[in-house]
């Protein structure tokens, strides 16, 4: 018996089977390598590719999108990119290049696309920030008011550095650059700092030795190394510091503090004069790329003190510039010394004469100065950087003949070079606050300028362990109030008193 469909029966089926017609049509937009050298890629037929946006080879391999022209899109290879060839298809991702961020990278040694290089396992984190990102606007920042402590006392008295700022680290290769990073890491034991030290084009040793000092002292509890050492490409230098300014940011976002190391930003510059030379951008002075000025600001431009509305959290940026035999007015160290508010200046000459750290105090400034200072310091260390820039100045004139100075000069001589035995500091023994106040106390009181130059360091040395022996109140009260009341200084100048007269009667038993 043959069955038989009535017209209005079909069109309702086939209205129903149009109405659940859906469609698994999928886009992708692909282009093909037109040509590919030296980690960079040519392709034609991403017609819609962003600026900065990732792009996927084949292999695994990713790129990103520098280079916008009519006909061609200019890439930078991440990676293994001895294995993308000619007519490779490359597909857009259409997101923009990221870095994973979060708690989980404290204590680990990262690459500059957030993946572990340290043999402890994967890293699982929920969040990723992009590496490019605008820096926060004039409202969303406030003041530098907060000190950031490096246990340096030559920083910490007259160079200070506050949370949020941006302080260059400039000096020749050799002078103790790394040395005052590692310093400032160890002194945030026991604080609220999250600590980012990002190697640029570095030796894979040098690193190394960083991490095993940052972990021999349990510095690695609170640090995150990202590392882009020269055995790496171009790129991968490229874009470790926008990758450790990222994860900082995520720590500044959550009301916290976070402070990023470049070091350094020398090989910084070099590795984006590679890259865009390879992608055929015009050249500019010492054939740096006319946007080298903008890589740099947009960077340290990140690192900020927030308001109260957003968190009151804060981002601060010690970059490192690596000047050749002291010349500051070449073309990095300028760029990079106009965009921070400050600069740490060492020199060569000071640090092979045994004076170390080598800061030279005359050239060396912060622009936030005071303000990132506590009141008991700020008190005794108002004119400390004067003094020994004046000190300076006058023992180059000295030279000629001291004979025939007068008795004025010959006292701010001598104890000009009693300041700097006080602020000469062995590496990797940061100082709290409350001691370097002590010292510098009692150095502007002329505490020191009877003694021969060669017993400052021991004075020093033996006066700690004896004021927190008989007078435990001065460290207590230096670090609750972290100011200076008369009644402290009193007690100041008694305890500083009672052991000048222990230590001049020891040295006169010794003569003896």
């Amino acid at each position: 018996m043959a069955t038989t469909l009535k017209a209005d029966e079909i069109t309702s089926i086939l209205r129903e089977q149009i109405e659940n017609y859906q469609q698994t049509v999928a886009v992708e937009e692909v282009g093909s390598v037109i040509s590919v050298g030296d980690g960079i890629a040519r392709i034609h037929g991403l017609d819609r590719c962003m600026a900065g946006e990732m792009l996927e080879f084949p292999h695994g391999v990713f790129g990103i999108a520098l280079n916008l022209e009519e006909d061609q899109v200019g890439a930078v290879l991440l990676g293994d990119y001895t294995e993308v060839r000619e007519g490779d298809t490359v597909k857009r991702t259409k997101k923009i290049m990221s870095v994973p961020v979060g708690e989980t990278l404290i204590g680990r040694i990262v690459n500059p696309l957030g993946q572990p290089i340290d043999d402890k396992g994967p890293i699982t984190t929920e969040q990723r920030n992009p590496l490019e990102r605008l820096a926060p606007g004039v409202v969303d920042r406030q003041p530098v008011r907060e000190p950031v402590q490096t246990g340096i006392k030559a920083i910490d008295a007259m160079i200070p550095i506050g949370r949020g700022q941006r302080e260059l680290i400039i000096g020749d290769r050799q002078t103790g650059k790394t040395a005052i990073i590692l310093d400032t890491i160890l002194n945030q034991k026991g604080g609220n700092l999250i600590c980012i030290y990002c190697a640029i084009g570095q030796k894979r040793s040098t690193v190394a030795q960083v991490v095993k000092t940052l972990t021999d002292y349990g510095a690695m509890d609170y640090s995150i190394v990202v590392s882009a050492s020269a055995s790496e490409p171009a790129t991968m230098q490229y874009i470790a510091p926008f990758a450790a300014a990222a994860i900082g940011e995520y720590f500044r976002d959550t009301k916290r503090h976070a402070i990023c190391f470049y070091d350094d930003l020398s090989k910084h510059a070099q590795s984006y004069r590679e890259i865009s030379l390879l992608l055929r951008r015009p050249p500019g002075r010492e054939a740096y790329p006319g946007d080298v000025f903008f890589l740099h600001s947009r960077l340290l431009e990140r690192a900020a003190k927030l308001n109260d509305e957003l968190g009151a959290g804060s981002l601060t940026a010690l970059p490192v510039i690596e000047t050749q035999a002291g010349d500051v007015s070449a073309y990095i160290p300028t760029n990079v010394i106009s965009i921070t508010d400050g600069q740490i200046y060492l020199e060569a000459d000071l640090f092979n004469a045994g004076i170390r750290p080598a800061i030279n105090a005359g050239i060396s400034v912060s622009r936030v100065g005071g303000n990132a200072q506590t009141k008991a310091m700020k008190k005794v260390a108002g004119t400390l950087r004067l003094d020994m820039a004046q000190y300076r100045e006058l023992a180059a004139f000295a030279q000629f003949g001291s004979e025939q100075l007068d008795k004025a000069t010959q006292a701010q001589l001598a104890r000009g070079q009693r300041l700097v035995e006080v602020l000469k500091q062995d590496q990797y023994q940061p100082l709290p606050v409350e001691k370097q106040v002590l010292i510098i106390f009692a150095s502007g009181r002329g505490y020191l300028d009877d003694l021969e130059v060669s017993e400052v360091r021991r004075f020093e040395r033996e006066l700690y362990p004896f004021v927190e022996t008989n007078f435990p109140n001065v460290f207590k009260t230096l670090r609750e109030k972290k100011a200076i009341d008369d009644a402290l200084q009193t007690e100041m100048i008694k305890a500083v008193d009672a052991f000048k007269e222990r230590f001049k009667a020891a040295l006169a038993s010794a003569a003896d």
